[in-house]
């Protein structure tokens, strides 16, 4: 089963609620980067909150990168978004496994850090970008991507997150849910979703026990209260080529492609975001190098 995105309403449009299976797109991205466990649960929840909060926020060919910088030992993390469900995401040390917390689950705040920032950048096709930043509150990242709703873009909402690692660092599942509050809500709706968030288990547990992100938000709201609008495919997907890869070197100092030419006789490109490797000969590097001087 591909993963998706559902987008919906409940209570007669009183809350805007989401829910995803993201299994396939971040068993990919554990695959990648060769992630260990702590590593891709942080990099796994970032890619579903950042799908999550892009399905929300954007339109048409908006895009959106999410960079959580904590003082875990994971570093920063990167994530780009988009309105059509693509996602793509990569972290500085994928190679962190931590013993686990006292609740005995994957310790995805020691991986993160408890200080830092989070950062939200979209790109609606305007001169100048927009950035919303909030400090890191938890690190756990679901109260994380909460927190920056409700002080940068002010919409109260509750975020979930969750990716279940096996033993084997492989995934079993990842999903989550976002819930945001519209005005003029009322307050037993509110009392009522307060209660259930604090009863349901975690995602990835209902997503193990076979619940798709229908059931996961029928769980919560109740299915007599939620009106389901739309699905949204959602799947890993770098979109980098050697063109983008010349067009970044034609920016460095001419010196620099000089000492490649004459000390390594090429340059190798990697890829942050899918570990793909471009190969650029001497013969290239001059080519880059004098387009650059000629502009």
């Amino acid at each position: 089963m591909a993963d998706y995105l559902v987008k919906s309403l409940a209570y007669d449009g009183q809350l805007r609620a989401y829910a995803i299976d993201a299994t396939q797109t971040v068993a990919y991205a554990q695959k990648a980067h060769d992630t260990w466990s702590a590593a891709s649960a942080a990099l796994g929840r970032s890619i579903v909150g950042t799908v999550l909060l892009s399905s929300a926020s954007l339109s048409g060919n908006e895009k959106m990168t999410v960079k959580i910088q904590g003082d875990g030992p994971v570093g920063g993390i990167v994530v780009d978004g988009n309105a059509n469900g693509t996602v793509k995401g990569y972290l500085q040390h994928p190679h962190v496994h931590l013993p686990l917390n006292d609740n005995h689950k994957i310790d995805v705040k020691g991986a993160v850090g408890t200080q830092g920032m989070l950062s939200v950048t979209k790109d609606m096709g305007l001169k100048d970008p927009f950035t919303g930043q909030v400090p890191l509150v938890s690190g756990e990242l679901g109260e994380d991507f909460t927190y920056y709703l409700a002080k940068s873009e002010q919409i109260p909402s509750a975020v979930g997150l969750s990716v279940f690692v096996k033993d084997n660092n492989l995934i079993e599942s990842a999903g989550g849910f976002m819930i945001q509050v519209m005005p003029g809500a009322t307050d037993d709706v509110l009392d009522h979703l307060e209660q259930r968030l604090n009863e349901i288990p975690m995602v990835s547990q209902m997503m193990k026990d076979g619940k798709t992100p229908e059931d996961i938000l029928y769980e919560i709201l109740g299915q007599e209260n939620v009106q389901v609008l739309d699905t949204l495919p959602v799947k890993y997907e770098c979109d980098c080529n050697k063109d983008r890869f010349a067009e970044a070197l034609s920016s460095i100092p001419a010196y620099q492609i000089d000492e490649m030419i004459a000390q390594d006789h090429g340059a190798e490109a990697v890829c942050h975001f899918c570990g793909t490797k471009y190969q650029f000969t001497e013969e290239e590097l001059q080519q880059i190098k004098e387009k650059a001087n000629a502009n």
